[in-house]
């Protein structure tokens, strides 16, 4: 499997599909407690259309080491750039969900766009997920709190209940459950180590990333479900937007935090026409 070590001696697994001739390539970060399978989808249309298509498995996630130490947003960021420095890429687009999201936002607030041409941000956390004084639309600590002590209660059982509920939507009547989508995400969270599990929580709920957004100086695309249970639209997207020079905001009607999984079509769409844009 392709690997590679970072500066702190982590290995991280990597793919690398498509036409390594493209003139540019697009890099995908995953959410949280997942991995790179879960951008699948998406890599396997744009490959299939000529592009270089590249996702790692984060630090503690996936098929990567699982370290006791680095599992924190400047990190992850500076993983990223190591990732896109092994493969010598350049006129990246960079595409983050969720977690992944906050993780393009870091890496471009805190690494500049040099080697970025554009991004994507889909049912991202930005641009501060945790309730505050100053971010009233935020989600209270007693929810972040509960997920820590879940996982570790029974993570596998936790994390059953989120993939059958709020995370696909399939909580709502008119959504149909895929018990593959709930087996896939399931198997995916569980290798996850517990302690890159259990501090990632911390980085998605208490990373503020206002002012990384300020600092983004390329156009940037926001795809946002208006029914996301994860990252509710109203504390996000329109926030985000407030804060980005370039932004242009695509909202998918009654949808998920689940973008990848349940809007298959419509984000592939929307990834093709951004990138030929």
């Amino acid at each position: 499997m392709p690997s590679f070590t970072v500066s702190d001696g982590t290995n991280i697994y990597y793919k690398d599909w498509g036409n390594k001739d493209a003139k540019g390539t697009v890099v995908f970060s995953h959410g949280w407690p997942l991995n790179s399978d879960n951008w699948e989808n998406q890599m396997f249309y744009l490959a299939n259309r000529g592009y270089r298509v590249v996702a790692h498995d984060r630090r503690g996630h996936g098929r990567s080491d699982q370290p006791w130490t680095g599992n924190n947003m400047n990190t992850y960021a500076d993983d990223l750039l190591q990732l896109i420095e092994h493969l010598d890429l350049k006129d990246v687009m960079l595409v983050g969900h969720s977690t992944g999201g906050g993780e393009v936002a870091r890496f471009l607030g805190r690494h500049g766009s040099s080697r970025v041409q554009k991004a994507v941000l889909v049912s991202a956390i930005t641009p501060f997920l945790l309730k505050t004084e100053d971010n009233p639309k935020g989600t209270p600590i007693e929810v972040f709190d509960s997920f820590r002590a879940a996982i570790e209660k029974d993570r596998a059982q936790f994390f059953i209940d989120v993939a059958s509920g709020p995370f696909f939507g399939f909580n709502r009547p008119s959504v149909k459950a895929s018990q593959g989508q709930i087996w896939s995400w399931w198997q995916q969270g569980m290798m996850t180590g517990i302690r890159g599990a259990h501090e990632c929580v911390e980085v998605f709920s208490k990373t503020d990333m206002r002012e990384d957004l300020k600092r983004i100086d390329i156009p940037v695309l926001v795809l946002h479900g208006d029914d996301d249970q994860i990252v509710p639209f109203e504390g996000s997207a329109p926030e985000v937007m407030k804060l980005l020079k370039k932004g242009t905001l695509k909202v998918f009607e009654g949808a998920s935090h689940a973008l990848p999984n349940m809007n298959i079509d419509g984000v592939n769409h929307e990834l093709l026409a951004f990138l030929a844009a």
